[in-house]
């Protein structure tokens, strides 16, 4: 049976420190209508999301659209890099990158987070078999996520995201059969 899941990379957010509550900005929230628009005829059955306030605010139009709640889900929150800020964000996450096992200070490695983040993948495939599943996420957690399951989903393509982003990812149980990139549009 196919499932269809749509990673969705939320859309640009003012910056604040409080990582959790951190809102998308006028220019994030007019990409969020058009992920909805985007998402709209894709026959969503369920809306997933980050509890990180960006990554629900990118996919709170799709839920009303289909008139869900979004279900949050811890897995799918942004990997912890460390435990305060880094000097050099670029070189921490291209380490990290580099050193699968290696984490900083109160961080996450990529083998941690992946872990995590495919746990949470699973579980939701194996919940939702067959059904067309919208995940509001992050960049980095979802790129170690689809590079568990094909791992040409490397640094290179963390890289080239684009904010917002959407992929969709084609299942046959916890086979992964197809990847595209979906078009938000103008």
């Amino acid at each position: 049976m196919q499932t269809t899941i749509y990673f969705v990379r939320h859309a640009h957010s003012t910056y604040t420190p409080d990582e959790l509550g951190r809102p998308l900005s006028n220019k994030g929230r007019m990409d969020a209508e058009r992920v909805t628009e985007c998402l709209k005829y894709e026959d969503i059955h369920h809306v997933v999301a980050s509890p990180f306030k960006r990554a629900r605010q990118t996919v709170q139009g799709i839920a009303d659209w289909i008139a869900s709640d979004i279900m949050v889900e811890e897995g799918f929150r942004e990997r912890q890099l460390a435990k305060g800020p880094v000097e050099d964000f670029d070189q921490a996450i291209t380490r990290l990158w580099q050193e699968w096992a290696f984490s900083y200070d109160g961080g996450e490695s990529n083998l941690e987070a992946q872990k995590r983040g495919v746990e949470a993948t699973i579980h939701l495939l194996e919940k939702y078999q067959g059904k067309n599943i919208v995940i509001g996420t992050h960049g980095n957690i979802m790129v170690l996520i689809m590079n568990h399951f094909d791992t040409k989903f490397d640094y290179s393509f963390w890289k080239a995201l684009a904010m917002p982003d959407i992929y969709r990812l084609t299942f046959d149980g916890m086979h992964l059969k197809d990847v595209k990139r979906v078009e938000i549009g103008p």
